[in-house]
């Protein structure tokens, strides 16, 4: 039987890929989260309804701390690790970094010296676009180009990646690195920007839109459903080589008016929105990412589900499940 340990297994994305190992393949999954605010407790995997299946071990754990080897022992056999969690909010990084540090490196190196025990067949470190800052028009980065964080969430996630590549090269450590774009999709935590544009527009409230100096250009993205992203992370633990990287990218790039625009045509209301400069106060944010996905088309990946497909029923969704927005 094939095991899995997935990091951050409660919260979005991680609870993504968790439902989708179950219901793909046969693995058994043990899942190490901390159990923030941004996991929302258990509420995701019981909504998924997994607490009755017998191929689900839960662990509540702070990476913060070094992992005993009473816990170790519980965990067993384990093929595959997925460290995905991370503190990940780029506004709560800019007032405060030591958090993300401390999760998103710290944490990471907990993880590594973790699969140095374990010796797992592969252990994908989920990362992210940010890690090489705003994007030029018309560019697109490639997974090897250099890093240029401009916030302490990217710069913290870069360092983890720079941990991972150390501990292939000097403890062996079987480390692949993934660079996803902008996830959405259902049970995203309502302080994110879909949820966000959802909730604001049933309540006839005025969406700001993360704009550039002149306030005319909106910020733009490729976002990607988190099911596209789960099948992506299964390509690349079957097919991912050992100390490389690779690029999840949605198959087109969305400006966030767009996206809003979209969302509220969907509802069937009225959008309210006004263009904000957030880099005159707020030096951190990006106007723009993008990533180039040539590596893993080449291999043979494709986006499963298209992005108007995955929102559309991402907002039917939500709409039917409104205590995810808290409303």
């Amino acid at each position: 039987m094939i095991r899995a340990l997935i990091t951050g297994g409660c919260g979005f994305a991680g609870h993504h890929l968790v439902n989708h190992i179950l219901a793909n393949t046969d693995w058994e999954v043990v899942i190490l989260d901390k159990l923030t605010y941004a996991s929302s407790g258990f509420d995701r995997l019981r909504d998924i309804n997994v607490f009755d299946d017998k191929r689900i071990k839960i662990f509540t754990i702070d990476l913060n701390h070094k992992i005993d080897d009473s816990l170790i022992s519980e965990l067993g056999n384990i093929d595959y690790i997925v460290h995905m969690a991370a503190d990940t909010h780029v506004d709560n990084s800019i007032r405060n970094a030591e958090p993300f540090v401390i999760s998103n490196v710290v944490g990471t190196m907990r993880i590594l010296e973790l699969a140095r025990k374990l010796q797992p067949k592969k252990m994908l470190y989920f990362s992210t676009d940010e890690v090489f800052g705003d994007a030029p028009n018309g560019e697109a980065f490639k997974e090897w180009d250099r890093y240029n964080s401009k916030n302490p969430y990217a710069a913290a996630k870069a360092g983890g990646e720079e941990l991972c590549l150390a501990y292939a090269n000097t403890y062996k450590v079987p480390v692949l690195i993934s660079h996803t774009m902008n996830i959405f999709g259902e049970r995203q935590h309502y302080e994110k920007f879909i949820p966000m544009i959802i909730r604001k527009v049933l309540k006839d409230e005025v969406v700001t839109i993360h704009s550039d100096l002149t306030r005319t250009i909106s910020g733009s993205r490729f976002y990607i459903h988190a099911r596209n992203v789960s099948n992506a992370v299964m390509f690349l633990l079957d097919k991912g080589e050992i100390r490389d990287k690779y690029n999840v990218v949605g198959e087109k790039e969305v400006s966030n008016l767009e996206m809003a625009q979209f969302i509220a045509q969907i509802i069937g209301k009225e959008l309210k929105y006004k263009m904000v400069d957030f880099h005159s106060s707020r030096p951190g944010h990006d106007l723009r990412y993008a990533l180039n996905g040539d590596k893993m088309k080449s291999m043979g990946w494709n986006i499963p589900i298209s992005f108007e497909d995955s929102l559309i029923k991402t907002v039917n969704w939500t709409l039917e499940n409104k205590k995810w927005i808290n409303l």
